[in-house]
């Protein structure tokens, strides 16, 4: 391949978008990176290990229609010779690569994630799709989304650092240990999860990990349940400081909800994080998490926004034995360290297969990212960016 792939991106860094930071830091160890856009600044918060690597390297483009923000794209670029241009999300950054990679004359395709699909009218997300070297969904959910507007894509989860997140020996001689993770915002599910912690009928102790708009409405609520002294706003995190987060804990809760405009997670990376260090998850029946929290053997899964259900889940997890709590969690990374973590799931066409067994290490060739420790990368897809590799190359949506 001739060339690298240049990035498009929405706003970098933001400390929630993880598995941005590291696609873009695997397809740089492989060579394979020829330049960072993106199309807003980041969001100014504290940076993650290995960001400061590529923020010399990200270039953010002046504001503009996404035909503007191409051709500065493509000043910027200079001499620079791409293999392809890559949109990370379906909305801006897919329309801006998608004009880019016209004009160069290179192939183009997107990721999506779960909102960026819903911020493209349908006829225009399956008319970029259908002219897109490769669309690629992270989760089967998205993927589910994206065949029932007519656009085809290629399943490849995210996947999770397995060197830094692995399992730890778990507190001993305190009262059951309550993590969570994630921004503070309604799909989260924090206010259900704050009112079963007042439902709980054991000690706990509970850590909400995280920033956000909503952090004084869930300190009210905190407080109005008379928690205060068992729950907690840590405030934001990086990785480097997670695997301490997630060592301290029994078990990670996942509440998550769909919001009032619609949005909700797919596969949220709290959830792989939990399983590869090792801890049980209780997590919400939404999106995609089913694939990875499997009930009865890598947690359990509630029914969204039922704070009645989730306590009593997570009294019954309270009752376990630690011992055993410790040893069914340690089951669960076996296959993550054979490169199992994103589900089971290996490379897969338009969402439609149900998790298999295969490693993700056994997908097919070209579609991951050989990073040591790192499972499942899918920008690694370099090959569909070799010209006359795949179809439906030109053209702008």
């Amino acid at each position: 391949m001739r060339g690298g792939i240049a990035v498009v991106t929405s706003g970098f860094p933001r400390r929630s978008e993880t598995f941005l930071l590291n696609e873009l830091l695997a397809l740089d160890a492989r060579g394979a990176l020829a330049a960072v856009f993106a199309t807003k600044p980041g969001d100014g918060g504290s940076l993650h290990p290995g960001c400061g690597r590529l923020l010399r390297r990200v270039e953010v483009l002046p504001g503009g229609s996404p035909s503007a923000q191409a051709a500065s794209l493509l000043e910027r670029l200079g001499a620079r010779r791409v293999a392809g241009v890559h949109g990370y999300f379906a909305h801006r950054p897919a329309a801006v690569a998608a004009h880019a990679a016209q004009r160069l004359g290179v192939p183009f395709g997107f990721s999506v994630h779960a909102r960026d699909a819903r911020k493209v009218a349908p006829p225009v997300l399956a008319a970029r799709a259908r002219r897109a070297a490769c669309v690629i969904a992270c989760n089967r959910h998205v993927a589910a989304e994206l065949a029932r507007v007519g656009a085809p894509s290629r399943l490849l989860p995210h996947g999770v650092d397995t060197h830094r997140f692995r399992p730890r020996p778990e507190p001993r001689g305190v009262p059951l240990r309550l993590l969570a993770v994630g921004r503070l915002v309604e799909k989260k599910g924090f206010e259900t999860l704050i009112e079963a912690a007042a439902r709980l009928t054991i000690p706990f102790q509970l850590r909400i990990v995280g920033e956000g708009p909503r952090r004084a409405r869930l300190a009210r609520a905190i407080a109005a349940a008379g928690l205060a002294e068992r729950v907690m706003l840590a405030g934001p995190s990086t990785h480097a400081d997670l695997p301490t987060e997630y060592a301290r804990a029994h078990v990670v809760v996942v509440p998550s909800v769909p919001d009032r405009i619609g949005d909700r997670d797919g596969l949220p990376n709290v959830v792989l994080e939990a399983l590869a260090s090792g801890r049980v998850v209780v997590a919400s029946d939404v999106g995609d998490v089913a694939s990875a929290v499997l009930p009865g053997r890598t947690g359990i899964l509630v029914p969204p926004g039922d704070a009645q259900v989730l306590a009593g889940a997570l009294d019954l997890v309270g009752a376990f034995d630690r011992d055993l709590l410790a040893d069914v969690a340690g089951k669960l990374v076996a296959g993550a360290n054979q490169g199992r973590l994103s589900a089971g799931q290996g490379e897969q066409d338009n969402g439609t297969s149900r998790p298999g067994d295969q490693a993700m290490e056994e997908s097919t060739e070209g579609h991951r990212c050989p990073s040591a420790g790192v499972r499942g990368f899918h920008l690694a897809s370099a090959s569909q960016y070799s010209p006359g590799v795949t179809e439906g190359s030109g053209g702008v949506v």
